[in-house]
């Protein structure tokens, strides 16, 4: 890549892309590989200008190799342009706007007053339209409002105001277009199928392969956790799907054979096999832009609450414009009252306000399902921490095998590898992960395995059951016993690790113990949220006490409960909502699903199970805890901002109504400090709330200043 440095300074550089004509798609693979380059953590490449802006950390020649080793032809050539880039409309909304300025200044400047005028009154039909279409329907809203002062104007003959009001009118509809598109396509690429692996079945034998291997005609093994890859019919078993993020359905669907399965929803239980009918890339990013367009749980509680009395407010509008007309029989002090409207203002900032907070915790990797679970966040006073995976890192070791009756410990590591594989959590992984480590190669060579959400997998290997799992589910629910003469062994087995019980024909053959490192954030983070008032921080984990207590301690959590299963989380949520708190719930694993489902907001975080991330209101794809502070910190500025829209609304129309009637400001004037007043604040509703860099957010995010409001 060929390229000249413009100017620079410390840990920034501009650099001039040699291209005569740069391409969108040659700018979006450009930033792309940018982007990827490992100390750079910041670029913006301009397609016109052909322009590079980069902000990087470390050494600069790193950046400059890394920039001259590329090429544009290699770049596109590897599939580096994003399928669905926002670059295509940021230009259309660029087009649209500077367009209209443009028409605009002609039609004021260089148009003769006649033209101007049988101009003003052809583009008046389609507001005319609208608010008698609205009357026709029996509903007063605000397309009447405009309808009536456009109507009034042309029939003074005033259509300098009427060409001003339709003009700041469509401004208003360009940017309520772009920002609700913009922000609905990054929420949607937010939410996109993110599978690498899939399981495919031939010839009676399983394989784990790239999601992007997998042709029309293969079949998928699907089983309890697991998010399903592709569209297809079930050939066998049976399994309940969660579909709400493709149907909004609540309850999960029974799925048999015949049955259609769509990509994206997520086995709650069971398992099956699926024939592929669609491939990767199959609709699945047009189908979430379609849900989230079409779904009222992209409304905030505050949202709909603007909303109704947007519209409410519209008939006393009309009503004031009415009394002011009897009262003074002044024409200009009642269209200076009929030219300011509460309800446009109120309909256009407050859901600008909500997506714009949704678009900006997307930049934090923060993927919100819906405007109302960020002010559940902001109203939050408890949250409820997993542990595993969650204050923990997903990724534990397998830290001692202890062996009984005689068994060898790398054969049983061998067996629980060879079953563990089959379901995603971080416990079962640091199993996987340490037969690999050990070279332990293990053929599938079980029967058909079953997994007891929370509990264990329980399978027949040479005609014996083997079970693997929590002590609950082992000694208590399988009555598994230890071997004669080695129960000193078993009671000093060490207390500081979790640990995975393994047992054939009933009789305990290892323990797997296993290490799962604190969060170095953790403590920080939780002391941040206690910070934002978060008075009721809990932590829940299925490990014995000794270990809850310590992790406890280290991370500063309000209270703790050890040895629960999923449905102590969800009851203690219960409990939590009934008694008047407002609950946040963290996790990550399939055991986390129910009490997700029963918070008013459920947060997961991205490296756990699918149908965690399907069942939550938040998904965190960054592997830092402060990213909850930071919504925390964006929920609670949204609610400011809201409440700071609405108090400027309502203070600054009426303040344009008293002026009108007194006759100090006219209609045009009133018309014109209105609209440029509804647009400020929409303007203003789209910045961001938080000031810090996306770069290094855990050490900004302690010492950010105020949300910008």
């Amino acid at each position: 890549m060929k390229f000249t440095i413009l100017h620079e300074s410390r840990g920034r550089m501009r650099i001039h892309l040699a291209l005569g004509r740069m391409t969108m798609d040659q700018a979006d693979a450009a930033e792309v590989y940018i982007k990827n380059i490992l100390c750079v953590r910041d670029v913006t490449v301009y397609d016109r200008t052909c322009d590079a802006v980069i902000h990087y950390t470390g050494d600069r020649k790193e950046v400059i190799n890394a920039l001259s080793r590329a090429s544009f032809e290699k770049l596109t050539a590897e599939a580096l342009i994003p399928e669905h880039s926002a670059r295509q409309l940021n230009r259309e909304f660029e087009d649209k706007l500077v367009g209209s300025f443009l028409k605009r200044i002609v039609f004021k400047t260089f148009l003769p007053l006649p033209l101007r005028t049988v101009l003003t009154g052809i583009r008046s039909v389609r507001y005319i339209a609208a608010g008698a279409k609205s009357l026709a329907k029996g509903r007063l809203s605000v397309s009447v409002l405009d309808a009536t002062a456009v109507s009034v104007s042309l029939l003074r003959w005033d259509t300098a105001t009427a060409s001003s009001v339709m003009f700041m009118l469509s401004l208003g509809e360009i940017l309520e277009e772009w920002t609700r598109k913009k922000s609905v396509a990054d929420l949607a690429g937010a939410m996109s199928l993110n599978v690498d692996k899939v399981w495919v079945r031939k010839e009676g034998t399983e394989m784990l392969v790239a999601v992007n291997t997998v042709a029309a005609g293969d079949e998928v093994v699907v089983r309890t956790g697991n998010v399903i890859p592709l569209d297809g019919t079930v050939m066998s078993g049976e399994v309940t799907v969660n579909q709400s993020s493709m149907t909004g359905e609540s309850l999960p669907v029974l799925k048999k054979v015949g049955s259609y399965v769509y990509a994206g929803t997520v086995a709650e239980e069971g398992e099956c096999t699926i024939k592929v009918d669609n491939t990767a890339g199959s609709g699945r990013y047009d189908r979430i832009v379609r849900m989230i367009e079409e779904s009222e749980r992209l409304k905030s509680t505050t949202e709909d609450k603007a909303a109704r009395l947007a519209d409410r407010l519209v008939p006393y509008t009309l009503g004031g414009t009415l009394l002011t007309y009897l009262l003074t029989r002044n024409i200009t002090k009642t269209l200076a009252v009929l030219m300011v409207d509460f309800s446009c203002a109120l309909k256009l900032s407050m859901p600008i306000a909500v997506l714009s907070a949704m678009r900006e915790s997307s930049n934090y990797k923060i993927s919100v399902k819906g405007g109302r679970f960020l002010e559940a966040a902001a109203k939050a006073d408890t949250i409820v921490f997993d542990k595993t995976g969650t204050l923990t890192y997903a990724t534990p070791k397998v830290a001692r095998i202890v062996t009984f009756g005689g068994k060898d410990e790398n054969d049983m590591l061998r067996l629980a590898a060879c079953l563990e594989e089959h379901y995603p959590h971080s416990m079962a992984n640091a199993v996987v992960a340490e037969a690999a480590d050990r070279g332990l190669s293990h053929e599938e060579y079980h029967s058909h395995i079953e997994y007891v959400v929370a509990h264990g997998i329980s399978s027949m290997v040479d005609r014996e059951k083997v079970i693997i799992g929590s002590a609950h589910f082992v000694f208590e629910d399988e009555g598994c016993t230890i071997p004669e003469g080695e129960r000193s062994k078993f009671d000093l087995l060490p207390e500081e690790y979790s640990h995975l019980y393994l047992c054939i024909s009933g009789v305990l053959a290892a323990v797997i113990c296993i290490y799962d490192p604190l969060r170095p954030e953790a403590a920080d983070a939780i002391n941040a949220l206690h910070a934002l008032g978060i008075k009721n921080i809990v932590m829940m984990t299925g490990d014995n006490e000794k270990t809850a207590l310590s992790v406890a301690k280290a991370v500063g959590v309000d209270d703790y409960r050890a040895g629960v299963l999923p449905e102590d989380k969800a009851e203690f949520i219960r409990n939590a909502r009934a008694n008047g708190h407002t609950v946040m719930m963290i996790g990550d694993g399939v055991n986390d699903s129910p009490a997700l489902s029963e918070a008013d907001v459920g947060i997961a975080i991205n490296t756990g199970a699918a149908i965690a991330k399907e069942i939550s209101d938040i998904t965190i794809a960054s592997d830092d805890l402060f990213e909850i502070v930071t919504l925390r910190r964006i929920s609670a500025g949204l609610m400011k901002r809201i409440q700071s829209n609405y108090r400027f609304i309502v203070s600054f129309n009426t303040m344009l109504i008293l002026l009108g009637v007194a006759g100090l400001i006219p209609p045009t004037t009133s018309a014109l400090l209105h609209n440029m007043s509804t647009l400020g604040i929409s303007l203003k509703s789209m910045t961001n709330l938080l000031d810090a860099p996306k770069a290094d957010k855990r050490v900004h995010i302690k010492y950010l200043p105020q949300a910008n409001l």
